[in-house]
């Protein structure tokens, strides 16, 4: 689609959002299911370390996002493989019970469950992400359904099984369905990907790995030459950076107190599209992100308890920024 260049970041980006619709956001990728271990400090080597809090918890980029939109009252419809082991049907029974639709999700006999064990620093909320994905939970080309790819307004991905995300974007393309991708490692077809998406929003290792340019901001601008769409990155507890023009413009995290960054980001991408269907100016639109994505911190797990719409924009509205 043309996407609308902003100058500034008061201005909206006016997206056209196809009507004919049955869901407000299609999101493709990842589930997974998370093992989280709360530890009083992040362990040394050689050494034995108790666990203070264990918790199993679904999480997984896209559904995690498609999640929070669906909290936040939007048609949210996830496609994805789950394997058939427990671990599976822990996280297809998790996304059943929230409003969304799983019609399109696909068990694949014989696998094992995308998971990961994640350790969190007590006193931080940082975390350390162990994780392993069965290369059986990738699509096969008969198994993507554009009928399905393409109902939504928007459509989400995470690259991770980048063929069939390619095709995905692809097909959004041709029909004038925005494109969202969130980003936190480079493939082998990384550039192919980001040029068929119309909003990258990425890690913060994300633009320096792809571009082999150390330096945050000129690595960010440096992505403009592969794609044409919108670009910002996520920073953690200094919030996110986009850009405007030909600036990186910086968006501050919420001061919070924080148990456990894991789905932050994912939090993130979640409010950018719930603030972009709803055409508020970008910097309304970061603020809403960015207080999502911290009141998220607050608790265990990436998508356990997900704030309520008014308490993000309660937080949107206090200007209680943490100051770097």
């Amino acid at each position: 689609m043309n996407l609308k260049k902003l100058r500034d970041p008061s201005e909206t980006f006016d997206v056209v959002f196809p009507q004919d619709k049955p869901f407000d956001v299609v999101g493709f990728g990842l589930n997974a299911v998370d093992h989280m271990c709360v530890v009083p400090q992040y362990p040394r080597f050689d050494t034995k370390t108790e666990i203070l809090r264990y918790e199993k918890l679904a999480g997984g980029q896209v559904a995690t996002t498609v999640t929070f939109v669906s909290r936040m009252g939007l048609k949210g419809k996830y496609i994805g493989k789950v394997g058939s082991d427990d671990l599976g049907k822990f996280s297809l029974q998790d996304l059943r019970s929230e409003n969304i639709d799983t019609s399109s999700v696909l068990v694949e006999e014989g696998a094992r469950n995308q998971y990961g064990f994640i350790i969190i620093d007590r006193n931080s909320g940082e975390r350390t992400i162990l994780w392993q994905r069965d290369p059986k939970l990738s699509f096969r080309d008969a198994e993507l359904r554009r009928e399905d790819i393409c109902a939504g307004k928007v459509l989400h991905l995470d690259g991770h099984d980048y063929g069939a995300a390619i095709r995905a974007a692809t097909w959004a393309q041709e029909e004038g369905i925005p494109v969202v991708i969130d980003l936190d490692k480079v493939v082998a077809r990384s550039e192919d990907l980001i040029s068929k998406v119309d909003f990258l929003i990425t890690s913060s290792n994300f633009p320096p790995d792809f571009t082999g340019i150390a330096d945050p901001i000129d690595s960010l601008l440096a992505l403009r030459q592969y794609c044409e769409g919108f670009l910002a990155v996520t920073l953690g507890a200094q919030g996110a950076m986009a850009v405007v023009g030909d600036e990186c413009v910086r968006f501050p995290a919420f001061k919070v107190h924080a148990v456990d960054t894991t789905g932050a980001g994912d939090i993130f991408h979640g409010g950018f599209i719930y603030g972009l269907l709803q055409n508020w100016p970008l910097d309304q639109i970061m603020t809403f992100a960015n207080a999502a994505a911290g009141l998220n911190c607050t608790h265990l797990g990436a998508r356990a308890r997900i704030p309520p719409l008014f308490e993000i924009l309660q937080l949107a509205d206090s200007g209680a920024y943490h100051h770097i």
